[in-house]
């Protein structure tokens, strides 16, 4: 038997899959009329050279590094406000889009949280700032509005897959459905449900940052205002911060996640 006849057969599905992307790709690069020739060119690469070298060294003089360890502040305040609050919001959103209230409800929350989580967090906080002025209240409320879609998709999901048994005995025994809620599926879902928002958190951290860019507050107004000026150093300074914050916010979560002896989340 030769080696074609004992291969695996051809997938056509795969084939015509793999040619359509191509073709997808090939066509991108043509209507976008890239031009990566240029980008790799010698006076391409002496240019970003010249620019990344204006970043070094950063500013590391005290009053500007207290200014960017306040922005830090609000930054981590602004993430860690916005991921609460969507938090709170996904957990009640996820009982009636896990079916829980009934078919009607279900859709309705699903259409809420699709709503929530398809508007991207610069556009929310676009809007947010609009309505409530710049600062750091507008960040908050643009994190926690798309933040609320996602967790409660996630929420919703993880209560789907719970096994019924445990709070059905419990409704046979007697007990209300608040309290078999919270004595049989309740524990089942929040190790899951802490995962997913500890998570959120640490993607909340970097999206903190950059929505200062819109007038959100925090170490992206200042980074915003420093390059407005072609600060560089100082730039550099805060590009440097907000690494670090996300470097210990990812420690810190990967700490508090950690399935340690004698210890359960």
């Amino acid at each position: 038997m030769s080696l074609a006849a004992a291969g695996p057969p051809l997938c056509r599905r795969c084939v015509a899959s793999a040619a359509l992307l191509l073709a997808a790709v090939a066509a991108s690069f043509a209507y976008l009329e890239l031009p990566l020739g240029e980008l790799f060119g010698g006076r391409a690469v002496s240019d970003m050279a010249r620019f990344v070298a204006r970043f070094f060294p950063p500013d590391l003089s005290p009053p500007f590094l207290a200014k960017v360890g306040w922005a830090a502040l609000e930054t981590l305040a602004i993430s860690l406000l916005g991921t609460l609050l969507a938090a709170l919001a996904g957990a009640v959103l996820a009982l009636p889009a896990a079916g829980r209230w009934g078919s009607a409800a279900r859709l309705v929350a699903r259409l809420v949280l699709n709503g929530l989580r398809s508007v991207p967090e610069l556009v929310w906080a676009t809007l947010m700032v609009l309505a409530a002025g710049l600062g750091p209240f507008a960040g908050v409320l643009a994190l926690a509005a798309h933040t609320a879609g996602v967790l409660g998709r996630l929420f919703g999901e993880a209560l789907e897959n719970v096994p019924p048994a445990a709070e059905r005995s419990l409704r046979e025994a007697g007990a209300g459905s608040l309290v078999s809620f919270a004595y049989a599926t309740l524990p089942l879902v929040s190790p899951q449900w802490l995962a997913y928002g500890l998570y959120r958190w640490e993607m909340n951290i970097r999206m903190a940052a950059i929505l200062g860019f819109v007038g959100a507050g925090g170490l992206g107004t200042l980074l915003y205002y420093e390059l407005s000026l072609f600060h560089e150093a100082q730039a550099s300074t805060v590009i440097i911060a907000m690494l670090l914050l996300s470097a210990l916010v990812d420690l810190a979560s990967a700490w508090l996640r950690a399935d340690r002896p004698g210890r359960r989340l």
